[in-house]
């Protein structure tokens, strides 16, 4: 089988990926157009070269600090979950899947992806800002993945019919209400309460969180689950901690309803995300956050990814040494081997 369009999409740098998908945003519908620049990010393609060119692949992830589930060869199906186009996934993969046979090689990238968003929509009579991001994703599981893994892949996960039946300006509307304080809400100056909506692989659910905390604070009040069973990283509430103060990058967490609602980032934890790797955009209200730094002034909705490492040193290459700094006792090793980590060493 040829693979001359794979190999052609592998020309592509991550930043190119992003860049071309940066450059669709403003046509991918306002409910995937944090949600698909998230999936990116959780799905390096730096992170998965690095991986690829290792000698010893077990090692390499102990240098990077890896925890949790990464890669998207067990999620080809599943990883996009938290999009709106999931529902498209069946016509994305298969166009793609048809693309890839096609022997002829891909061309501009952004051109690529608007090509297939065009044809998913044709097939799934819909429009086509609500398959962009779909299309997206499918061209780059293609390339991290394989043909024949992606051809193999079980299948999706069903949609529920009331996710079904929702609109995406429906969802968009629902991701930009607050919690009624009550009727004299409006005189109330402290103890707003609000909610954190979330998606993990494996879980989802909501918790209560109140004005100015922490959304790892919140998470950690929620003890309604054995959420270790659903995530070893998950030592109090759904969202995965271990030092509290930006230290470990093991809290960090998309946001694709609410990111205006969120605190803004301070330099320490502009400063960490670098050295994470995780590539947080450089904006006022980003869709890529540290939980344990972000407070909420509203409902929000996020996902959490199923991993976290520190590779901005060895991936990325441009981070400097940095001091971390973890409060808790119990997070003493895990600085040591992050520190081990930061140094390149």
């Amino acid at each position: 089988m040829s693979k001359v369009f794979i190999d052609s999409l592998n020309r592509f740098s991550e930043a190119d990926w992003l860049a071309a998908v940066g450059s669709l945003a403003g046509d991918i519908h306002e409910v995937d157009r944090a949600a698909v620049q998230v999936w990116f990010r959780f799905y390096p393609l730096d992170l998965v070269r690095y991986l690829e060119s290792a000698d010893d692949l077990e090692a390499t992830m102990q240098g990077i600090v890896m925890q949790g589930d990464f890669g998207l060869l067990d999620k080809i199906d599943t990883s996009h979950a938290f999009l709106y186009g999931n529902r498209y996934w069946p016509q994305a993969k298969a166009e793609a899947i048809k693309r890839a046979e096609s022997g002829e090689p891909a061309g501009d990238l952004a051109a690529e992806i608007r090509s297939l968003a065009k044809t998913v929509a044709s097939d799934a009579k819909t429009k086509e800002s609500l398959t962009l991001g779909i299309a997206a994703v499918a061209l780059m599981t293609l390339v991290q993945t394989g043909i024949d893994e992606m051809k193999a892949a079980s299948g999706m996960t069903s949609v529920p019919a009331s996710e079904m039946n929702r609109s995406p300006d429906a969802i968009v509307a629902e991701r930009a209400k607050d919690d009624s304080q009550g009727i004299f809400g409006f005189l109330r100056t402290v103890n707003k309460k609000f909610t954190v909506d979330y998606e993990a692989f494996g879980y989802d659910g909501s918790f209560t969180i109140i004005d100015n905390e922490e959304i790892t604070s919140a998470s950690q009040k929620d003890q309604s689950r054995e959420w270790q069973a659903m995530d070893e990283r998950c030592w109090n509430g759904p969202v995965p901690i271990e030092c509290t103060s930006a230290s470990c990058g093991t809290c960090w967490i998309g946001v694709i309803g609410g990111t205006e609602k969120l605190s803004e980032p301070e330099r320490r934890e502009k400063t960490r995300i670098k050295t994470f790797g995780y590539n947080q955009p450089d904006e006022k209200h980003p869709f890529l956050r540290l939980a344990c730094q972000t407070k909420a002034h509203g409902n929000a909705t996020i996902v959490i990814p199923p991993w976290n490492a520190v590779f901005g040193k060895k991936v990325r290459g441009n981070v400097e040494d940095v001091d971390l700094e973890p409060v808790t006792t119990s997070a003493k090793k895990l600085r040591e081997t992050i520190a081990d980590a930061v140094s390149g060493e």
